[in-house]
């Protein structure tokens, strides 16, 4: 949520005294200057801009990060020259403007917002510091602290008299929000009676109205549909369903609500925040089940990287934590600054979302012919790393999320989850936009393009046989740790293989032929082969700029050769020692697993736990191949759709012949019965979740497996077993609500050497089968 509603950020003075603008100028010469004031108030104009466009037009322009960036930069200057600071500076507002489409009311009680932090060091920082000020009143408790999750959603106050709905307002700029009564007397789970008794003649309840995940991507699906434009995110859908003049239009949104606070409530007293929470519930209203009352700092920190691994699983979406001193009466000795409670802080989680320009939208042929377009990005740097292309599914999700290309877009990563567009800023277009088209043939060998049967949305290029991009992909992926696992043979060697720098020898041969025209001869390579295969590399030279005489550095493009070294006078040229250790892992790889062998071939859908099942259930590869479809389909974990995808991988004669000159190149084509491996888990599901010290995500997976159980990687009322090591995330949570046995790693190892019966009478029955 963009700052919290205008939130007070910490600024450290120190570096506030070495602040620089956003140009590099120093921010505190002697007395400030006419361009000193000038540029005060451009920061404060495009602050104001920002958070109008927000909070009254729920149509964003910026993104929160950049936002909290801006707004920290207007504190820094205002630190520097506070003889600039206006009465109506941006940072002396508690949050938006109030808009006038509706009528304006005042609180019965200010609204306040919360100061922001952006780090540990900064939140641990603040909360020793307020620790400190609670010890100083006489006869406080020991402090105990309430922590919650901060909802990205729009903050309503609730009005109540004689337990009746009166009048629910807009946060507005604290002291006076906007009437939107009608509108939330639509929202199915706000009460328009209370329940019970005991409650205020007249009490203010205040929370956060939102929209699920899971109803947002609903909605935005809709809207486009409907040909209009779709919302940035969840609270500006939730924002802009409020803010209908129409209370029908509102009730067709998803809107939901969490209450997390009272305001004026004459004569009612409570002892602890947590407890306010209680008394919120049993009156009928609606109370987050993300918060926790914790004891010390340590503890506050373990919850927020707790609900930072799994912010994206939630219920709705999130932008941080909120922490609050837990004693109502300490809350009040606390106080308030004008803007900002001393009691309650918000720790804000590194942006994930961060706005760019979508550049162009192209697409990419996979290693089964899917055809899928991607986002080509003006570079910008979100959750650690740098991001410039982000998948875009298929011309269908394209279409849902209504973005065209030149538009500026949200775009979203979470650590290491896959980029992704979450749509458009379309206050932003100017007309200079395009829409998308899916292209009708293949951009790498012109073959047309279509579904690979009637009714499927995704469109594939049926060349798979000779699709330069198909066989880099499938080379890549039989090379994969789930295949082969051959380290040296990467994407940019098997592009290398698979798509050389056409290249003449001098004495006229042709050079362009790739040493690989399909993964057949992939075990048939000599060193030798690949001696001429080359490739365009950047190379970085120091020369004289000719206008000032300095030295600088150019980058230029150079073929180089990619699988042999550089020849010199010295040195001929030799096989490299990738490549070299590329081919010590290609002859190991002739021994390795059958279901890897399965995997390496990419047959559609057969995944390592399809493969080990047809492994298991076959022993070699010339049984499967006899199998027929139904004698396929009956085996624990394939099914219909699987079996049917290994019957057509064998009706291809190109495929066969990789299949049979493996076999000749030495390849091992039958299972090794491992006698010495107890079968302790024959029928048993197992999830393994969190990290555990003696056994890798793979490892642990191939323990289960050897043992006949199954790996799985969801919780359901079928699974037997929960083994959950540090950092055990929702799907311990999962386990223990459907009440799956959990076990640590110590009990793991248990039940490998034991199986089941080492906990008595507890499996629930083999799980269903998963997709893969």
């Amino acid at each position: 949520m963009l700052g919290h509603n205008g939130a007070v950020s910490t600024v450290n003075a120190k570096n506030a005294q070495q602040a620089t603008d956003a140009n590099g100028q120093s921010l505190n010469p002697e007395e400030p200057s006419e361009a000193l004031r000038e540029r005060y108030a451009q920061l404060s104009d495009r602050v104001r801009e920002a958070r109008a466009a927000y909070y009254v037009h729920d149509q964003p322009t910026i993104s929160d990060a950049e936002y909290d960036a801006l707004y920290r930069e207007l504190e820094e200057f205002e630190a520097l020259h506070p003889e600039l600071k206006t009465n109506d500076s941006p940072t002396q507002e508690v949050g938006g403007e109030v808009g006038a489409a509706f009528s304006p009311v005042t609180h019965l009680e200010k609204m306040y917002s919360l100061e922001d932090v952006f780090s540990t060091d900064e939140l641990v920082a603040w909360l020793e510091r307020a620790q400190q000020q609670v010890e100083q009143l006489p006869g406080a408790p020991e402090v105990a602290w309430l922590s919650e999750v901060k909802i990205d959603g729009l903050a309503v106050n609730l009005l109540y008299r004689d337990g009746v709905l009166v009048r629910a307002a807009t946060r507005g700029d604290g002291t006076t929000g906007e009437d939107i009564t009608h509108n939330v007397a639509t929202i199915k789970t706000i009460p328009q009676r209370l329940r019970g008794e005991g409650f205020p003649e007249e009490v203010e309840i205040r929370g956060e109205v939102f929209i699920s995940s899971q109803d947002f991507r609903a909605l935005n699906e809709a809207m486009v549909e409907e040909g209009r434009a779709p919302f940035a995110n969840p609270r500006n859908a939730a924002a802009g369903s409020l803010r209908q003049k129409d209370p029908e239009v509102t009730a067709r949104r998803p809107l939901s609500m969490f209450v997390h606070g009272i305001g004026y409530a004459r004569g009612f007293e409570l002892t602890t925040q947590s407890a306010a929470y209680d008394v919120l519930k049993d009156w009928g209203l609606p109370v987050s089940p993300y918060s926790r009352v914790l004891r010390s700092v340590p503890e506050v920190l373990e919850f927020i990287a707790e609900f930072g691994d799994k912010r994206h699983s939630l219920l709705h979406e999130i932008d941080g934590i909120v922490v609050k001193v837990d004693d109502r009466r300490t809350q009040f000795r606390l106080g308030y600054t004008s803007r900002v409670p001393r009691w309650a802080v918000a720790y804000k989680y590194p942006p994930e979302e961060v706005n760019t320009t979508l550049l162009d939208i192209l697409v990419n042929v996979g290693r089964t012919g899917r055809v899928t377009p991607f986002g080509l990005m003006e570079p910008v740097r979100v959750a650690g790393s740098t991001v410039e292309m982000a998948t875009l599914h298929n011309q269908d999700v394209v279409k849902a999320k209504g973005v065209l290309i030149g538009d500026t877009v949200v775009l979203r990563k979470a650590g290491d989850v896959i980029p992704e567009i979450v749509g458009p800023v379309v206050a932003l277009r100017d007309g200079s936009e395009r829409e998308f088209v899916m292209p009708t043939e293949c951009p790498s060998c012109g073959t047309p393009l279509r579904p690979a049967k009637e009714g499927d949305v995704d469109i594939r290029c049926p060349n798979a046989e000779t699709c330069p991009s198909q066989l880099k992909e499938r080379v890549n992926h039989a090379a994969g740790r789930g295949a082969f696992d051959i380290e040296a043979l990467g994407e940019e060697a098997a592009k290398a293989l698979t798509q050389p720098v056409p290249l003449d020898a001098p004495d006229g041969t042709d050079l362009s032929v790739p040493p690989l025209r399909n993964e057949a001869g992939l075990f048939d390579l000599t060193p030798e082969d690949l001696r001429n295969v080359q490739v365009w590399r950047d190379t970085r030279r120091t020369v004289t700029d000719p206008d000032t005489g300095e030295k600088v550095q150019r980058v230029t493009q150079q073929l180089v050769p990619y699988f042999w070294t550089k020849p010199t006078k010295a040195k001929p040229s030799v096989p490299s020692k990738t490549t070299e250790m590329m081919f010590a892992q290609l002859h190991e790889a002739r021994n390795t697993d059958l279901w890897r062998v399965l995997v390496a071939l990419s047959i559609r859908h057969v995944g390592p736990t399809a493969a080990r099942s047809l492994a298991v259930a076959f022993r070699s590869m010339d049984a499967i191949r006899a199998a027929d479809q139904e004698t396929l389909a009956g085996t624990d974990g394939v099914g219909p759709v699987i079996a049917q995808a290994v019957r057509e991988f064998f009706e291809e004669p190109w495929r066969r012949n990789v299949v049979e000159q493996w076999t000749r190149a030495g390849v091992r084509m039958e299972e090794e019965l491992d006698e010495s491996t107890p079968r302790t888990l024959e029928g048993v599901t197992v999830v393994v979740t969190g990290s555990l010290e003696g056994y890798s995500r793979d490892s642990a997976k191939e323990a289960i497996l050897s043992r006949g159980g199954k790996a799985s990687g969801s919780v359901s009322k079928k699974t037997d077993f929960v083994v959950a090591g540090e950092n055990a995330g929702s799907k311990l949570d999962k386990a223990e609500s459907l009440g799956v046995p959990v076990l640590d790693e110590s009990g793991f190892v248990q039940l490998l050497e034991q199986g089941p019966g080492a906990f008595g009478d507890v499996t629930a029955g083999a799980d269903e089968n998963e997709g893969e």
